[in-house]
């Protein structure tokens, strides 16, 4: 068989059924076999880095491995960004790379460049992936086929490479008969050290449950869900992890971190018990002050990874487990807690909660208030499938503050940090997941980063439902300006500017209104929703000064936050 019609094969028989793409000539095979398998979508984007952030969103939804193509040379490290971005969060994909010829490779040759478009992208990509492999024999496609899916799901998920010259795709190789259906592989855990933990835990008074992005990266939500309601822990989230518990839930607290919730991060302050489920625990979750962290608790950490245990703190204690196999696992029925012994606990925290509203950190900031305009947008989109989050000051606005139901998902690039996410990786999770309007939150500078991609929206017809919210200025960086560089704000407001939103997305054919007053936020809104079957865009004006608070003042122990309230004493 055809190679490249092999790899379509391979794809279709894996459930692919989107392919992200730029066209350039190393990628010619391989489309023209996708174009012919009428089971798989080609999605031909605007730029390869967009492609592959779509890639990423479709597999977040679903959580089937993304597929992205590109051709040699600048369409294969256009990729790079969003590989590492999948790889930074555990997001299973699949990237291939249309190469020159064979023999038109420099090889060990003391040249830079051999072919036409040239580039080591193999070389370029292991660092941010689980593999990357040429592949130099035409028979020994099928099993780096098999390889890179089985190793992109399998352990803690991420991205692999495989990069394939021209004359192999096009060579006839010889295949398997029936080619094989990939399935995601977990190792029984050592519970040995369970009923440690769980001691600890009966003897707290006050534990709480840090729940991260890892746990949908093992597929574990259920089992999440469920094992949180028989112990009755109260559960703080990264910002990963926004999305585990639905809004209203009796054990969600809310987001810890540099911005988080600030009644959260006070709970974190005061537990004397926490079980890590699926946080690596970086800075901005555990505060530059470790010893703080760590003080008055005892921590234990579920991880599939080694090198993750104690790579930040100090003192935790660690179960090497896959976290999908753990939860499953452990024995709910005998750890159970009928006797809601930590209610006192949770009522603590819902005076807290009370006490330090999120809708009231800037009180005295004019105009449109980011906080109420997220709980005000969720409330207009209870039938959106996801909410996908680019990165900055809105960002957090977003994590602290959007009520999410329990079907409902929140996408972000976390490790990465990527401005410029959103826009493609709505994209990639509306197709994944049709029906269904999805709801995309930029701000204006990250917006301008993949702006071109509102022609793929135009052009696919999708529901996205696009949030822009502009406060002319890169207000995360220009906040940090504001704070440590006596306000002299180079390249966030000097030499920054913005298009009129409103008018570029009607230059694509989407329909958009801008919003300048807090009184227009609620028709707006409805006329957002109103436009169910296609896209529509709002570029919401808030003010240059609008900060991203409660924020842990640096180097301070992660409760103590900017602005200060003098009556957080607990």
């Amino acid at each position: 068989m055809k190679a490249a019609d092999y790899i379509a094969l391979f794809l279709e028989r894996n459930d692919v059924r989107q392919v992200y793409e730029l066209i350039g000539g190393m990628t010619t095979h391989l489309l023209d076999s996708l174009h012919r398998r009428a089971r798989i979508r080609i999605v031909s984007m605007r730029h390869e880095q967009a492609a592959a952030f779509a890639a990423e969103g479709g597999a977040r939804m679903t959580g089937t491995p993304g597929v992205a193509l590109a051709t040699s040379g600048p369409g294969a490290v256009n990729l790079l960004t969003a590989v590492g971005s999948c790889y930074f969060d555990s997001v299973p994909t699949v990237f291939i790379t249309g190469q020159v010829n064979r023999h038109e490779l420099r090889g060990d040759r003391p040249v830079r460049q051999a072919g036409f478009q040239e580039t080591d992208i193999v070389s370029m990509a292991k660092p941010v992936t689980k593999a990357a492999w040429p592949a130099l024999k035409g028979d020994e496609l099928p099993d780096l086929l098999s390889d890179a899916f089985q190793l992109a799901i399998s352990g803690r998920p991420g991205p692999v490479l495989i990069d394939i010259p021209m004359d192999i795709q096009r060579a006839c190789i010889q295949v398997p008969v029936d080619p094989p259906s990939v399935r995601r592989v977990t190792t029984q855990p050592d519970l040995s050290d369970s009923s440690r933990m769980f001691e600890d835990l009966f003897s707290a008074k006050r534990p709480l449950i840090l729940a991260g992005g890892g746990i949908r990266s093992a597929c574990a939500v259920e089992p999440f869900r469920k094992l949180a309601g028989q112990l009755q822990i109260p559960v703080i989230h990264s910002l990963m992890g926004v999305d585990l518990l639905p809004c209203g839930h009796a054990l969600r607290v809310g987001m810890i971190g540099t911005y988080g919730n600030r009644w959260a991060n006070h709970a974190l302050r005061r537990a004397d018990f926490l079980l890590v489920l699926g946080s690596r625990l970086d800075i901005r979750q555990t505060g530059a002050d470790i010893g703080s962290f760590e003080e008055g608790k005892k921590i234990w950490h579920i991880d599939i990874e080694p090198c993750a245990i104690n790579n930040s703190l100090k003192s935790s204690r660690g179960i090497l487990a896959e976290l999908g196999a753990f939860l499953r696992s452990t024995p709910i029925q005998s750890v159970s807690c009928p006797d809601q012994r930590f209610k006192t606990w949770q009522e603590e925290i819902a005076a807290l909660r009370l006490k330090w509203p999120d809708t009231a950190e800037q009180p005295d900031l004019p105009g449109i208030d980011p906080n109420s305009l997220m709980h005000n947008l969720s409330r207009s989109f209870p039938q959106a499938s996801a909410f996908v989050v680019d990165v900055g000051q809105h960002q957090m606005w977003a994590a602290q503050s959007l009520e999410l139901t329990a079907e409902q998902r929140f996408l972000t690039s976390g490790g990465m940090g990527s401005m410029g996410f959103a826009l493609p990786a709505g994209i990639g999770a509306a197709i994944s997941c049709p029906g269904r309007p999805v709801v995309v939150i930029a701000g204006d500078g990250g917006f301008q980063c993949n702006i071109q991609e509102l022609q793929t929206v135009a052009y696919t017809g999708l529901p996205l439902k696009i949030i822009i919210i502009n406060n002319k200025s890169l207000g995360m960086v220009r906040q940090f300006q504001e704070d440590y560089f006596e306000s002299r704000l180079q390249s966030t407001v000097i030499g920054y500017s913005a298009p009129d939103f409103s008018r570029v997305a009607e230059a694509y054919g989407i329909p958009a209104r801008c919003v300048k007053r807090t009184e227009e936020i609620d028709a707006a809104l409805g006329w957002l929703y109103a436009t169910t079957n296609g896209p529509g865009l709002l570029d919401v004006w808030i003010d240059l000064k609008a900060k991203a608070y409660p924020k842990t003042a640096f180097g301070k122990p992660i409760h103590e936050m900017e602005p200060h309230r003098d009556n957080c004493a607990i």
